[in-house]
């Protein structure tokens, strides 16, 4: 529960004390040799997407964004391949669940091929204990970094331009999506979803219990979009891959079973994404700034 600013802390001291928790915590599970060493991959690369939703709620105010916002980028990306290919096992096994009442499906051909690919990808990884030594390497160094990090500003002023901007630019992708309901515009609103959330995270002691009815539908609706771009990918991939173990038009019919799912979901996600972009940007700015005043007081 260190995911958040403290009201008798400046903004600064608070970025510093969740950037180092994020990063050390990272490290410790990279070092605990009992965690399923898939898993840490995972555990560690949402830290980095939480340090890079950090630094975007000041990043008016930050100087260093855009080279800090690069450097977690790239380290997560390091290790995205292998964490990838049991995603998409996951989204099938997702799919296999949803439709077990479906007759004459061939989803344990298909699955085992996704079974053989994520092998494949991890012997043909350099290796998993390299990639984790080398993130290990670059944590510790941002950790000696972010002790450096200036903020130009303090208080609402100093989070005020970075969240807000996070808001348009999901309320933007929202519309977008389903005006043009493409895979990609989809997954462009999701990461809007996703670092909003981690916003109001961050902001949740402001109004505790406001906020956590605006938290949760945020989780909620970056969990259907998450869903809906990870059985986009899914279908990306067993198109390409020439190896699959049914005929095309079997295949053909799961494609179909990908598409009914993925309308639902995208259905689905339209009601709480109207709830959480109902306000105009300077409407959301003049409540949030009224609640921090409230609260630093």
């Amino acid at each position: 529960m260190t995911y958040h600013l403290r009201r008798k802390e400046t903004v600064k001291a608070g970025i510093v004390r969740i950037a180092g928790s994020q990063i050390s915590t990272a490290i410790e599970e990279i070092d605990d040799t009992e965690l399923d060493r898939h898993e840490v991959v995972h555990q560690i690369r949402k830290r980095c997407k939480k340090l890079r939703g950090l630094i975007r709620l000041i990043r008016p105010a930050f100087p260093e964004y855009r080279k800090e916002n690069v450097f977690f980028r790239d380290a997560a990306a390091e290790l995205s391949e292998i964490r990838d290919a049991q995603s998409i096992i996951d989204s099938f096994d997702t799919l296999i669940k949803y439709n077990e009442n479906k007759a004459a499906v061939p989803f344990e051909a298909v699955r085992r091929n996704l079974v053989e690919r994520r092998r494949e990808i991890a012997e043909n990884t350099s290796s998993l204990e390299a990639g984790l030594k080398n993130f290990r390497s670059r944590m510790v160094q941002a950790r000696e970094r972010i002790m450096t990090w200036k903020i130009t500003e303090e208080g609402f002023d100093a989070v005020a331009d970075g969240f807000m901007k996070t808001y348009k630019r999901g309320r933007k992708a929202f519309t977008k999506a389903y005006e043009v309901p493409s895979a990609e515009n989809f997954h462009e609103w999701r990461k809007r979803v996703k670092y909003h959330w981690y916003h109001c995270r961050l902001l949740r002691q402001i109004w505790p219990e406001m906020l956590k009815v605006h938290r949760q539908t945020a989780d909620c609706l970056a969990d259907l979009l998450g869903d809906d771009h990870d059985l986009a990918v899914l279908k990306e991939i067993l198109k390409r891959d020439s190896r699959h173990l049914v005929t095309s038009e079997k295949l053909d019919h799961i494609f179909t079973l990908i598409d009914e799912r993925r309308l639902e979901l995208q259905f689905q996600a339209k009601f709480p994404g109207e709830r959480l972009y109902a306000e105009k940007k300077k409407h959301l700015s003049k409540r949030f700034g009224s609640y921090w005043m409230s609260w630093r007081r």
